[in-house]
């Protein structure tokens, strides 16, 4: 068996298996500290037309945003409540949910939450906006 260490995979390449090496979560800004987040596979800039995974958690904080491309959410551990066009849920290690284009999306953990996020193709590039932040 042949093993190699981990190297960023070039995005105009077709390789048998594309490996990201381990980063660890940080701050997604200064000001949102208990926001924490890395993304695996790709950054959400520009087109995509595959999905982005991510994994990133909440510690008695809530984020809200717009995306034109879908948002699903697993949690792994904690609790994270979801609310999008009225509707909430509350979701448990084990579940998921999705917030669907063109919606915006409310996450909050009471006191923790992490999950790993999908997000789907963006083949046009549209821009997330209405970013917000807030601790609870």
């Amino acid at each position: 068996m042949t093993t190699t260490t981990p190297q960023p995979a070039a995005s105009t390449t077709e390789e048998a298996i594309d490996v990201w090496p381990a980063e660890s979560m940080k701050a997604l800004k200064g000001e949102w500290g208990q926001l924490r987040c890395r993304f695996i596979n790709s950054h959400p800039t520009g087109r995509w037309d595959d999905f982005i995974l991510s994994e990133w958690e909440l510690e008695a904080c809530a984020w809200e945003d717009f995306h034109p491309h879908s948002e699903t959410a697993y949690v792994l551990e904690g609790e994270l409540h979801i609310e999008s066009d009225g509707k909430t849920v509350i979701l448990k290690p084990g579940d998921s949910a999705r917030v669907n284009p063109g919606r915006l999306g409310r996450y909050s953990a009471p006191v923790y939450a992490r999950m790993v996020t999908i997000y789907g193709p963006n083949p046009e590039g549209a821009e997330s906006h209405s970013f917000r932040y807030s601790e609870i």
